[in-house]
């Protein structure tokens, strides 16, 4: 059904990686789900629950044998991801980390990882406390310097890591740019970046070069605060199929009823993060002309410096604001006290407005010297603009900043 569509936006628009897929909402709504293939037709793809699935005969496997090993809610699941990405292959799993594990888990010991250096807080934890007690060597670099990674690829260097928009700088990279290189270097290196603060509404990186994309499910694309899932979207079929005897073998499987919400909530993704955008830009907006404010971090900022590449590789922008109160913990921290609209917590890219003091959550695991040279300093407050009215949200800062007793700028 989808593939002659996928054709189509081939063909087309497709090729421009900043123009959106026309057919979008459809495959939201529509791939994977064919109500022909369940026993009631049911509009609404149900939860199958069983663990087990009934043989005529002894070793042989219609369609499937075991949760562990495949499940129909999580199949459809995986046809609508595949769909959305221009994908051949997807893998869903219990979280965003045990994708990102499974990833780190295709290296023996001695293999070399490459990542960039303002990177999630979970993901440099996995490498420092898991994959160096394992013998997996790995460097954390400057990405948006192209320069430098090549010079920091080795011989036994087998995995690159990156993410599209990175947390909680906002600082954006050529993806096209960095796939290139990676792959001119050494061809068998494999490219991977997560996507999850993006979204394949906004960039579709297999188009852009990337050999897997990995999204943790629990932020926008589920994009309702109740499931921890994550995916692993690519074309490489001998990466899918090592990834699935890795999974299947290990155990990393999200729930039926995980499978069943995460699909449920993609239907609204391209509505959701219209409006995400829209109230984003209005907040950011604000936030960079407050003279308690000394800077901001949103990519869809006229002022945001990776705007060339914004504006060639992605359709549009996300809800994720960032920014530098003109204070330090103390201020930062009660501005956070004292906000009424925002929860404070360590996710984003849900319905509802979060808000984060990354030194303290999501950043906590790094030392002092290693948030600082990042620029994860104490005055650095990250939001997850949600979908209430924006100028409520705009409100509700305002009164916090007041509260914090942030000073004016010089």
């Amino acid at each position: 059904m989808f593939a002659e569509k996928k054709e189509m936006c081939d063909n087309g628009s497709v090729t421009k990686n900043n123009v959106k897929d026309p057919n979008f909402g459809t495959k939201l709504v529509h791939a994977g789900h064919n109500p022909a293939e369940w026993t009631y037709n049911d509009v609404v793809p149900p939860i199958t629950m069983s663990t087990i699935f009934n043989s005529r005969s002894p070793g042989v496997i219609e369609g499937f044998e075991y949760t562990r090993c495949g499940n129909p809610i999580r199949s459809v699941l995986e046809k609508c991801l595949i769909a959305l990405d221009h994908a051949e292959y997807a893998l869903v799993y219990s979280s965003g980390m045990a994708a990102i594990s499974s990833m780190v888990n295709l290296l023996a010991p001695g293999d070399h990882m490459l990542c960039s250096s303002d990177v999630y807080g979970g993901t440099y934890r996995l490498l420092n406390k898991m994959a160096k007690h394992a013998g997996i060597l790995f460097d954390f670099v400057d990405f948006s310097d192209t320069a430098t990674i090549v010079k920091s690829i080795r011989s036994n260097t087998k995995l690159v890591w990156f993410e599209s928009l990175s947390n909680p700088l906002m600082i954006v990279l050529d993806v096209q740019k960095v796939s290139e290189v990676i792959h001119r270097t050494r061809a068998d290196i494999i490219v991977a970046v997560d996507n999850s603060f993006v979204t394949p509404y906004f960039q579709r990186p297999l188009d852009l070069g990337v050999d897997v994309i990995m999204y943790s499910l629990s932020k926008y694309m589920n994009g309702h605060s109740d499931i921890i899932m994550g995916a692993l979207v690519t074309n490489n079929k001998d990466l899918y199929d090592k990834l699935y005897v890795f999974q299947y073998t290990s155990g990393n499987v999200p729930s039926s009823f995980d499978c069943y919400m995460v699909n449920r909530g993609l239907k609204t993704l391209h509505v959701r993060m219209e409006q995400h955008m829209k109230n984003a830009t209005a907040v950011a907006g604000y936030l960079e002309s407050h003279p308690k404010v000394l800077r901001v971090n949103y990519m869809g900022l006229p002022s945001h410096r990776q705007r060339e590449i914004i504006e060639k590789q992605f359709t549009g922008h996300n809800g994720i604001v960032s920014f530098y109160i003109n204070g330090g913990i103390e201020v930062s921290t009660k501005l956070l006290e004292s906000l009424k609209l925002f929860c404070i917590t360590c996710s984003l890219g849900c319905y509802e407005s979060l808000a984060a003091l990354p030194c303290k959550m999501t950043h906590a695991s790094l030392t002092d010297e290693e948030r600082q040279s990042t620029g994860i300093h104490d005055n650095l407050i990250r939001l997850s603009i949600g979908l209430e009215y924006y100028q409520d949200l705009i409100d509700d800062l305002e009164q916090a900043i007041q509260a914090s007793g942030a000073k004016d700028k010089c």
